[in-house]
């Protein structure tokens, strides 16, 4: 005999009851994903912004007291003679008034070294030769960023580069962006005792570099 018995079909009130719980939890665990995943954009961001300054502000505290004591302690080099900086190692104090900053700058523009501060090109002339470009980066949004407010720059703004063989001041000459992509040829050598900052432009981005050109004041 054939059997005639079979299972009822859920009410259909009751499926679309089923299928919107499926929903809801569905949408509670993309909410829950949502969230993780913004804080773990913030925290990163919050980490480049302000956790890296952590690094270079321990390197500066550590390393700028020794560093003073020998400013204007030396007679320069003379002409001719190299003086040999270890990558890393201070090189200078740069203060600029009109942007507030005063750090120790560093020798080289590595990675690892512009995590210490503003990098000085090892290509590039020291502020106590008496011709050539000294050339110095900083970062414009992290470890610190040194660099963050040199768009504000002014031309005949004061710069000043202290270091052991004597304190070196500037006036700024132009404040100008140019594309990344050749933008090395800022790095020329002058004649004359020069300086040039560079840093990112815009800030959070590579595509040009912010440049901040000045000459050397003649006098002590």
């Amino acid at each position: 005999m054939q059997d005639t018995t079979s299972t009822p079909e859920a009410p259909p009130v009751a499926a679309g009851r089923a299928r919107g719980l499926d929903v809801r939890r569905a949408l509670r665990i993309l909410g829950t994903l949502c969230v993780a995943l913004a804080f773990g954009i913030a925290g990163y961001l919050g980490w480049l912004l302000w956790g890296t300054g952590l690094t270079t502000q321990r390197w500066q505290s550590a390393h700028r007291a020794a560093f003073e004591r020998r400013v204007d302690t030396k007679t320069p080099p003379p002409p001719g003679v190299d003086t040999v900086h270890v990558p890393g190692s201070a090189v200078a104090i740069i203060r600029i008034p009109r942007i507030s900053l005063d750090m120790v700058v560093v020798e080289g523009t590595d990675t690892a070294d512009l995590e210490k501060g503003p990098g000085h090109y090892t290509d590039t002339a020291y502020p106590w030769q008496d011709h050539g470009r000294v050339g110095i980066a900083g970062h414009r949004t992290t470890y610190l960023h040194p660099f963050f407010h040199l768009d504000q720059m002014r031309v005949g703004d004061p710069i000043v580069l202290e270091t052991k063989y004597g304190t070196f001041r500037y006036r700024v000459t132009r404040v100008f962006s140019i594309p990344s992509a050749g933008s090395g040829v800022v790095l020329d050598q002058t004649v004359r005792p020069t300086l040039v900052l560079t840093t990112c432009d815009p800030p959070y981005s590579a595509a040009n570099r912010l440049i901040v050109t000045a000459d050397r004041v003649p006098g002590p």
